[in-house]
């Protein structure tokens, strides 16, 4: 019986990934749960898997939940909260679904602590990727990821000697604009950049997702949990998300892993690997699928993803600018406040006006993130 901690319950990860320890009682327990301030669903959450312990990262919130819950669950709240039952709560594996930079300190205390990281905050090894990985190694950690590009890719690579790899092939959907001409970037509304076409995700993401910069992330994220330079990291549009991802080996061959657009499939390898536990998921059908494409990106119609490349080849803190700059542009977008063209563009005057600072620590990069969302904020 595993022991279970998800940071970010309320989330589309942390909601499937309830639901596939719904169908393991007796090989996973919740111990903790997580949210912003979505306290009803967690109310909802607590009843069903009863944790020993939740945070309610709001601290109003977090005054209100204490008045309403009936039970024995111990709460806590803020930023602190998080990193308290990081550092101190008795679980097994952690499983990563906070939204942004949020959960990165969390994931860290964790990891100091040798556990099981079934990461999907992509944050986390994009703006400390250096760190992250150098903690893994000094505390027999493990890192087992829970985005579907990556599960895929780890899953092709297990056997395999990674000097043979030649190339990373990561697919993307090519969001709900893929279609469409760049310049109707300047008329898009939030409602239809939210309108993915195939995965049913949360806002944010989805936003990524439509300006590909969920896949710039993604590559950032496939240069640390594999070790492999940024020119062996190539994206391919695949619109029908079957083929998650591939590995191109020195010989020529390539190594794919399929299967239908749910995340349940990779939360529960995260969950069980190294073995693999039967479920009742639907299942591939190649021959109702029938026909699958692929196409190379627009890197000057999807600026987000050059960029992405761009601060990958620079390093330091670049990655840090640019994760903070998107994080709030997108705030910005889905609030009205900016056009959807302009996510790219104050990304790329953060990247130009803020110090860049080779080999940071943790402490520079908290203080890149805040300086960074400080200037964003200041763009109109």
């Amino acid at each position: 019986m595993k022991k279970v901690l998800i940071l970010g319950s309320t989330g589309s990860i942390g909601v499937n990934a309830l639901n596939v320890i719904r169908k393991f009682p007796d090989k996973f327990e919740v111990v903790g749960l997580t949210v912003n301030s979505n306290i009803s669903v967690l109310k909802e959450q607590i009843d069903e898997f009863h944790p020993e312990f939740v945070v309610v990262k709001d601290e109003q919130k977090a005054k209100e939940f204490s008045q309403i819950l009936n039970s024995e669950v111990e709460i806590f709240s803020g930023e602190s909260g998080l990193i308290k039952v990081a550092q101190s709560k008795d679980f097994d594996i952690l499983i990563g679904a906070m939204v942004g930079f949020a959960g990165l300190i969390p994931t860290l205390e964790a990891i100091k602590r040798g556990k099981r990281i079934a990461l999907a905050n992509k944050e986390t090894l994009v703006v400390a990727g250096e760190i992250v990985t150098r903690l893994v190694a000094e505390n027999g950690s493990e890192i087992i990821p829970v985005d579907s590009e990556h599960s895929a890719i780890y899953q092709c690579l297990i056997g395999e000697n990674l000097k043979e790899v030649e190339k990373l092939i990561l697919t993307a959907s090519g969001g709900p604009f893929l279609n469409k001409d760049k310049s109707v970037f300047d008329n898009v509304t939030v409602d239809e950049a939210l309108n993915h076409p195939n995965w049913k995700m949360g806002s944010k993401i989805t936003i990524d997702s439509a300006t590909m910069m969920n896949k710039g992330l993604e590559v950032i994220e496939a240069h640390w949990l594999f070790g492999l330079p940024f020119d062996k990291i190539d994206v391919v549009i695949h619109p029908q998300s079957i083929i998650h991802s591939m590995v191109q080996f020195v010989d020529g061959s390539i190594k794919a892993q399929m299967g239908l657009p749910d995340m349940k499939l990779p939360i529960q390898y995260a969950l069980s690997f190294p073995e693999r536990f039967e479920n009742d998921f639907v299942r591939t059908d190649l021959p109702l699928i029938n026909n699958l494409t692929f196409f190379e990106p627009d890197f000057d119609k999807f600026e987000c993803l050059k960029l992405a490349y761009q601060v990958l080849e620079t390093g330091g803190t670049a990655p840090c600018i640019l994760n903070a700059a998107n994080e709030v542009a997108v705030d910005k977008f889905l609030k009205g406040l900016i056009k959807f063209s302009d996510i790219p563009k104050f990304i790329n005057t953060a990247l130009n006006k803020i110090e860049n600072h080779s080999n940071p620590d943790i402490e520079t990069i908290i203080e890149c993130d805040k300086l960074t969302r400080k200037f964003v904020n200041t763009l109109n």
